[in-house]
């Protein structure tokens, strides 16, 4: 894969950030709902990944009722920065 210049490849390994970023903030919020065990490989390589961009947010983000919504509201920000990226790139 040939990249024209070196914002290209900014572009391209932030969207493939953002997008991986995203998908494990996903797979978290599902993993929640079947409570996995913690020692479980997988389990503790998508929470280490996840938990510098979720335990931030869930100091400011309010429960709604019983639902969580830290996890929308990381998604959405890392939208917004994949955006904001793509266009000043």
């Amino acid at each position: 894969m040939a990249f024209d210049s070196i914002s290209a490849f900014i572009r391209f390994f932030a969207d493939t950030l953002i997008t991986i970023l995203s998908m494990a903030i996903i797979v978290r919020s599902l993993m929640s709902w079947f409570n996995p065990s913690p020692e479980n490989p997988i389990v503790r390589f998508v929470t280490e990944i996840t938990e510098p961009i979720l335990q931030p947010l869930s100091r400011v983000v309010p429960r709604i009722g019983m639902i969580d919504i830290t996890p929308m509201v990381a998604i959405l920000l890392l939208m917004a920065i994949q955006q904001f990226l793509n266009s000043t790139l």
